[in-house]
């Protein structure tokens, strides 16, 4: 064994003063970097690119608060090459610091499959939801089952939408069909899955003495927008 070796033994399983505060920095900037990190899981045509590969949000994330605490700490080394990771740990000598980056990056492929299966369960959930209260005949009419009791068919044309529970809103002027609030629901609901797990819920809520809208909200996140 050489003496980089040796001396590198010494200090095997021994935790770096960084570990912490780099895993932190990692995992919330990972956590802020979730909508980039679907918009890119989205746009993906050939199917997902695997978490933690080259040019993944991981490696961005990682590469990224390195540099931030290189630069408030000049004695660390600079670890990314062309090749990731791997290239530069020879300099690294007093720790296993390619153990700790490895056992880092780990955590964050985690929390990244984390995110990514929590939309597909969203995006299903959506599907199943908007499913539930749009049902499509066979002359191919939409009919929407009214969000608010789920369970009257809503009635829509071009002075109001109504349901025999009470809801009541004024169309007129607004050009609304059913495919509009098909086209609505769906979009306030994706807005709001974008961001939390938890179900939200249809209400209604005075816009004007004469006037109310069709509020989508959620408690667990305080979502509020106006579907209709």
């Amino acid at each position: 064994m050489d003496a980089v070796n040796r001396h590198r033994s010494l200090y095997k399983g021994t935790t770096p003063p960084w570990k912490e505060t780099y895993r932190k920095r990692c995992v919330d900037r990972l956590r802020n970097s979730r909508s980039r990190l679907l918009d890119r899981y989205r746009q993906m045509e050939d199917g997902p690119q695997p978490p933690g590969a080259k040019g993944s949000v991981v490696q961005e994330v990682m590469e990224a608060e390195w540099t931030a605490l290189q630069s408030e700490d000049r004695s660390l080394p600079s670890l990314w090459g062309a090749n990731g990771p791997g290239q530069m740990f020879g300099a690294m000598k007093e720790y296993d610091e390619l153990a700790v980056l490895e056992e880092i990056q780990k955590e964050l492929i985690s929390q990244e499959l984390s995110i990514i299966e929590e939309y597909e369960r969203n995006q299903q959930f959506e599907e199943q939801y908007i499913s539930s209260i749009v049902e499509a005949r066979e002359e191919d009419a939409i009919h929407i089952i009214c969000p608010i009791c789920c369970g009257n068919h809503l009635t829509i044309n071009s002075h109001f939408v109504s349901c025999p529970c009470g809801m009541y809103i004024n169309t007129k002027q607004r050009n609304i069909t059913p495919e509009v609030v098909q086209n609505l629901l769906e979009l306030r609901f994706s807005q709001h899955m974008e961001g939390c797990v938890n179900q939200p819920v249809f209400s209604m809520a005075a816009d004007t003495d004469t006037s109310t809208n069709l509020m989508l909200s959620c408690q667990a996140c305080d979502f509020l927008s106006i579907v209709l």
